[in-house]
């Protein structure tokens, strides 16, 4: 039997079904220990410096016995230190972005994904260069700058060289003063030459779910196909990291299998990223099966509710405090507004999972991957935010100046990296403000970047940065960052 160990290379033995059980066990022993969750949270409270706040994280045991925790008291206590870590390091700023789906070609014959290849119903597409261009275009004039591509494995339809002539293509549409300045990337495992030519082609996280780290319901889920290679799938991080990717970006899909289990898992998976290439997970998603077109999220019975949702993402805040955390269109508004309080840090906004979606006036269902619940315009998305104290940032400087990786996570750890984030999500805020914005919207957004304004300590940032500002407002020049 494979034993534990955080710094090999093997799926199994950094995601060590054993030590998964073992921490369950532990957990649950220990759940209403009073004093040890007391002891555990007080090591995940950040705690200031002369830079700024700095935090431990847990380990996965520990992080897995206040998911068991059944006290109601200590679970408020979990949600308060979760918060006061979020705002520690990245303040009330909330990243925007909207997903791109290329295709919907796909080899795998996943159970939980309509795109499987038995899914003889659904309409199948795949974007020519001119129709990735018109969709970004559409992103544009919604005032997006990041986007994170989709496409499904199939070796014929969808090869590497077409995502990388699509990477090209969105990257060379400057429309009005629209421009998209950050490109990840969620397609499925490959070799290490093909990381290697995804980051060359300038893409910023590489975003890969694990879908389930239960290797047995794994194999079960993807019955045929590619992806039914669990150690390869699994792996795939290391290679990317391999290949000169500094940024990925993790995930499981809550509901396929018991969620304590996938708990474990994902921040173990996290434990051995740092392990071996001294830097963690850039994100982490958290996204749950959704009904779509041949999917019935009942098939699945560990479905988990909103409370049980909340309380896994304040955990992932506690456990990996330095991590940006996504949660997508999947969730309703009201899940999204109590989630951006525990820990979430990125969310997208009037997303379409159809390909090719965004041209069209009415939303397609035809051949969406999952269905959309926050159906908000983005100018409504943005708003609502910032009437809840939020800042929208359209923001993606420390990717073009090459503060990713271990230099992004070193800045991040000391809390320097706010010295950049709160002006530049100020300025691109601006942009979006200018160009995109309703009325309505840009009254209570320019209210809300001159309070903000006076909330950067350095004089002279807050001044670069409010000269800047004027010139977004009176001008065409964009694109200033610290």
């Amino acid at each position: 039997m494979a034993r534990y160990n955080p710094s090999s290379r093997k799926a199994e033995e950094f995601i060590n079904d054993e030590e998964i059980l073992a921490t369950l066990a532990y957990a649950e022993e220990n759940k209403n220990n009073e004093a040890l969750v007391d002891e555990i949270l007080e090591k995940a409270r950040p705690r200031k410096t002369a830079q700024g706040s700095v935090c431990q994280g847990l380990t996965h045991r520990e992080a897995a016995v206040l998911l068991a925790c059944e006290l109601p008291e200590k679970v408020e206590k979990m949600y308060q230190v979760a918060e006061e870590i979020k705002l520690a390091f990245y303040g009330n700023r909330i990243v925007m972005f909207a997903p791109l789906y290329l295709s919907n070609y796909c080899v795998n014959g996943c159970l939980y994904c309509p795109y499987h290849l038995k899914n003889k119903h659904i309409t199948r597409k795949k974007l020519t260069q001119e129709e990735v261009r018109q969709e970004v275009i559409a992103l544009q004039d919604m005032g997006h700058k990041r986007l994170a591509i989709e496409a499904g494995e199939d070796p014929v339809h969808n090869p590497l060289d077409y995502i990388l002539e699509c990477i090209q293509t969105i990257y060379s549409v400057n429309h009005k003063n629209g421009a998209i300045r950050r490109v990840n990337v969620n397609i499925a495992a490959t070799t290490v030459e093909n990381y290697r030519r995804l980051k060359e082609a300038g893409i910023g996280t590489y975003i890969l779910f694990q879908e389930t780290y239960h290797k047995q319901s794994y194999l079960e889920l993807h019955p045929t196909g590619p992806k039914h290679d669990y150690d390869y799938h699994t792996e795939a991080m290391d290679r990317a990291m391999d290949g000169g990717i500094d940024d990925v970006g993790l995930g499981v899909l809550f509901g396929l299998e018991r969620y304590k289990y996938e708990f474990a898992g994902l921040i173990m998976h996290a434990e051995h990223l740092e392990a071996v290439h001294g830097v963690g997970p850039h994100t982490i998603s958290v996204p749950r099966v959704k009904p779509a077109d041949d999917i019935d999220p009942d098939m699945f019975d560990n479905s988990i509710p909103d409370e049980t949702f909340e309380k896994i993402i304040a955990c992932i805040r506690l456990a990996v405090p330095y991590t940006g955390m996504i949660i997508s269109t999947r969730e309703s508004e009201k899940v999204r507004e109590r989630a951006l309080r525990l820990g979430i840090s990125q969310i997208s906004g009037a997303s379409r999972t159809s390909v090719g979606g965004y041209t069209e006036e009415a939303r397609p269902h035809d051949s969406e991957q999952f269905e959309v619940s926050d159906q908000r315009s983005l100018d409504e998305v943005v708003r609502w935010l910032m009437e809840s104290g939020h800042i929208p940032s359209f923001c993606t400087a420390c990717y073009r100046e090459g503060r990713t990786g271990d230099r992004f996570m070193s800045l991040c750890k000391n809390g320097q990296i706010l010295n950049c984030c709160h002006p530049n999500a100020l300025m691109t805020l601006t942009e979006y403000l200018v160009d995109y914005a309703s009325e309505e919207t840009r009254r209570i957004g320019f209210a809300l970047v001159d309070e903000e304004l006076k909330k950067i300590p350095k004089e002279k940032v807050r001044a670069i940065a409010a000269q800047n500002i004027t010139d977004i407002k009176n001008s065409n020049r964009r694109d200033f960052r610290f």
